[in-house]
């Protein structure tokens, strides 16, 4: 009898905790107390959830998977310009180059012009061509050293090795300015033009003779009449003298040396 006494208290106990814990369910929470959970749930009014619960299943929020959940919720919820399909706009270099490329060329041959026109006009009251020319030199690197400290150009990385590549093509390119000057000054700006019209001829040749490059006999063809041509055009000049004509000639040489060398130095770069 005391044992099926014992047996019936315990069971009654046992229902009585079980019906407790139906009544008032427990409020222990990961990583906080009770009261804790109390508060979270009596000050949700303060504290609003920036997403629904249901979106984040049954993760907790301290667990990475939830900060990674959020995170991505968020960008999603960010409008992009893509997923609005706008596009981005077009500027007026990259919907026409060719003609920006156009107004380059056209630029070069005007200002071209204007050069030559202005330098011959000079020459009638200052006939000092090498003064005038290393003037137009000197007015260039000024132009450059102040553009690149300013920081209006960006100046291109340098060391020994590409000075050294650079430094022959600098001395043609000043030896052509300063013949060309010259003939400018002794010969009329058409005639010494005439005579730089052969610069594509000298090209072919160093092409040939000098880096090895076989040039198309259909090439030599089309530059015959051009050789033609100059030879009767000096023959025919009435302002012609050995002066322009040999300072335009050595132009033609040095240019076309520039243009061996820079070919050269952008090999060397590019590899």
């Amino acid at each position: 009898m005391t044992a099926l006494a014992t047996i019936l208290c315990g069971g009654a106990v046992a229902g009585h905790q079980r019906s407790r814990r139906r009544a008032a369910p427990s409020l222990h929470v990961r990583g906080g107390s009770a009261s804790d959970a109390a508060h979270l749930v009596c000050g949700r009014k303060l504290r609003p959830a920036l997403f629904p619960a249901s979106s984040f299943g049954t993760l907790p929020l301290s667990s990475p998977g939830s900060r990674k959940l959020l995170r991505t919720s968020a960008s999603a919820a960010a409008p992009s310009s893509d997923s609005q399909g706008q596009a981005k706009p077009i500027g007026f270099l990259e919907r026409y180059p060719a003609l920006v490329t156009g107004f380059f060329f056209f630029m070069w041959y005007f200002l071209n012009v204007i050069f030559n026109i202005l330098n011959k006009k000079i020459f009638d009251y200052f006939p000092y061509p090498y003064f005038v020319s290393v003037t137009h030199l000197s007015v260039g690197v000024l132009y450059c050293l102040i553009s690149w400290s300013t920081g209006l150009l960006k100046r291109a990385p340098m060391n020994s090795t590409l000075l050294k590549l650079l430094l022959p093509v600098a001395i043609c390119h000043a030896i052509g300015h300063v013949t060309s000057t010259v003939s400018f000054a002794a010969v009329s700006v058409s005639f010494a033009h005439t005579i730089k019209a052969l610069e594509p001829f000298f090209n072919a040749a160093a092409s040939q003779f000098i880096l090895g490059q076989q040039v198309p006999f259909t090439l030599w063809l089309s530059l015959a009449p051009v050789v033609i041509g100059v030879s009767v055009a000096s023959l025919t000049e009435l302002s012609f003298n050995w002066t322009g004509f040999i300072n335009a000639m050595i132009s033609n040489i040095s240019f076309t040396y520039r243009s061996i060398y820079s070919k050269k130095a952008m090999v060397c770069v590019l590899l």
